[in-house]
């Protein structure tokens, strides 16, 4: 059975480029052209991926991904005509799992959709159980999908999670972020580096800005270099700070 997709996009011209694409891609898919028929079309159909328009009539594009997800999750790729990363954090903070910023390629589009959907299937088998103890009180409930720090849950949207497990199995070891798009968000030609920095800022935010350092020109890392027994990074040496 085809996947689905839905598509909320008031400029007809770019949703219909879009429902094309995917159609010839092997995708069933639905468009909506505003914000309240977007959600109705969430809750109908229950696509498996929703690509989401920031600014729509109705409602705009974070009041719909708010709602959308209140009863399920479904993963969300949001569009934008703006490079405002306010926005962008904004967006990924109510539950986005990506962005692209237009103009963009239907060959990137095409490329992320189907990581994003690669990512859904690949948790949706994973059999691993068990708890990651981390510093600051963080404990990663594998099964549950689930985060605590000193007791109290912390939610994370599905990719925070993600990227905070991808750092969390190789504590002390400094990850780049290409290395980081390819284990958590599945993208394998480099693009995307903004991506795991918003999520990085998001991370902090909620869990404290200690939690995830910083190792610059290299990429990101949890724990103190080393901590798994293994050298960290040999270009965090480099590192001034």
């Amino acid at each position: 059975m085809a996947r689905q997709i839905l598509v909320v996009e008031d400029e007809a011209l770019i949703a219909d480029a879009i429902a094309a694409r995917l159609r010839s891609e092997g995708y069933e898919v639905r468009v909506a052209g505003d914000g309240p028929t977007g959600v109705s079309y969430a809750s109908r159909f229950e696509p498996d991926l929703v690509i989401l328009d920031l600014m729509l009539p109705g409602l705009d594009g974070l009041e719909v991904c708010r709602q959308i997800q209140r009863d399920r999750h479904v993963p969300v790729m949001m569009l934008t005509a703006r490079d405002d990363e306010t926005d962008l954090v904004i967006g990924l903070a109510v539950g986005a799992d990506d962005y692209l910023t237009k103009p963009f390629s239907m060959r990137e589009l095409v490329a992320r959709v189907q990581a994003l959907l690669r990512r859904l299937d690949a948790l949706a088998g994973r059999t691993q159980s068990k708890t990651l103890h981390l510093d600051d009180g963080i404990e990663i409930d594998l099964d549950a999908r689930r985060v605590r720090q000193h007791g109290e849950v912390v939610h994370l949207t599905p990719t925070e999670f993600d990227l905070l497990v991808g750092l969390a199995d190789r504590p002390g070891r400094v990850l780049t972020r290409e290395r980081l798009l390819v284990d958590v968000w599945g993208y394998r030609d480099g693009s995307g580096a903004r991506t795991v920095d918003s999520h990085v800022r998001a991370l902090r935010r909620k869990l404290g800005d200690g939690v995830v350092r910083t190792v610059h020109g290299v990429g990101y890392a949890l724990g103190e270099p080393g901590t798994d027994g293994e050298p960290a990074d040999p270009a965090e040496a480099a590192d001034p700070s």
